[in-house]
């Protein structure tokens, strides 16, 4: 019996699942809601995120990934080990491939932390590779030439920016700004200007049907429940995407600062095909209203959103194990 080669994009606000030959079959929140005296797992993934800020007392829900690493060892593999048994991979016979992707610029220890949570569900081999290179690829970008290609994924833990030639990384970094930085930018906004208090995902919600980093690219607004600071009792208040710009400036300024530094340190030959081909972005954040537009005036380089950027680093982690030469062994 024939194993199947499984990718996993292990996020910090989604685990996403490809299996080789049936592309994406489970996409679900990192959250996991435990007993807090017994330790027992009470639910996983959508179910668990549904219960985010309303569970009582001896129950906790906790997100085990923080700022794209483990945080939280055990539950990161309670995790795991749920969610491949649930689309029914691997026997006792047939043990798995697994080709796991991690924010670039992380520690060896950190690493293997990765490593060791995909080994205990039973792989037969692991492969850890960096997520920049794993979007790029899922992307569409053929980095094996030797060309310049360069990517700027911006996940929920971290935004990842990355140059690619041949096959790899030649300059890269990470920074913890990023989906869920986004988030709590809103969160502190509504606090201090409206006095209202609002949940992480009310603030994802906004940011999802309003939030906008171009001035003027949108007039949206929308109506916010949360508690109100100075009563304490329920309130709304109505937000627009004007607003949104303005809480989510300093940090998108934070990613621009980062791609320029990328862009600096690059080769001159990769930077000429840079300017010819462009920057692609991937991740939640390239959903952000305006961002392409943003970018390439703040850069003077073309910007492109990626056609799936939600799901570039799974269809990436499948034509790289289609492709097992791309991987570093």
């Amino acid at each position: 019996m024939f194993s199947k080669d499984i990718g996993i994009d292990l996020g910090t606000v989604n685990i996403l699942i490809y299996v080789k030959g049936e592309g994406i079959v489970l996409n679900e929140p990192s959250v996991i809601v435990i007993d807090d005296e017994t330790k027992d797992v009470i639910a996983v993934g959508e179910e668990a995120n549904s219960m985010l800020g309303k569970t009582p007392g001896k129950l906790k829900a906790i997100k085990p990934m923080k700022d794209g690493v483990i945080a939280n060892f055990d539950m990161v593999a309670s995790l795991l080990e749920h969610f491949l048994r649930k689309v029914k991979l691997g026997t006792k016979i047939s043990k798995p491939r697994i080709l796991i992707c991690c924010p670039s610029n992380i520690t060896e220890v950190e690493k293997n932390a990765i490593k060791e949570v995909a080994e205990k569900t039973g792989a037969k081999k692991v492969f850890v590779e960096e997520e920049p290179k794993v979007a790029a690829v899922g992307a569409g970008l053929d980095i094996g030439k030797p060309e310049g290609n360069m990517v700027v994924d911006i996940g929920g833990g971290t935004t990842d920016i990355a140059v690619l030639s041949l096959g790899n990384i030649v300059t890269s970094a990470s920074i913890k700004t990023a989906g869920n930085t986004f988030d709590q930018n809103i969160i502190d906004y509504i606090k201090e200007k409206y006095k209202l208090l609002v949940g992480e995902k009310t603030a994802e919600n906004i940011k999802i049907k309003i939030g906008t980093v171009k001035q003027g690219k949108s007039k949206n607004k929308m109506e916010v429940k949360g508690r109100d600071l100075v009563g304490g009792l329920p309130k709304t208040i109505t937000i627009s995407s004007e607003e949104i710009e303005v809480a989510l400036k300093e940090s998108i300024k934070k990613i621009v600062a980062m791609i320029k530094v990328v862009l600096e340190q690059t080769p001159p030959e990769l930077s000429a095909d840079i300017i010819e081909r462009g920057i692609i972005i991937t991740g939640g954040g390239a959903l952000l209203n305006g961002l392409p537009e943003l970018l390439q005036e703040e850069l003077k380089v073309p910007v492109f959103k990626a056609e799936e950027p939600l799901s570039c680093v799974a269809e990436g982690t499948g034509i790289m194990l289609e492709k097992l030469y791309y991987i570093d062994k």
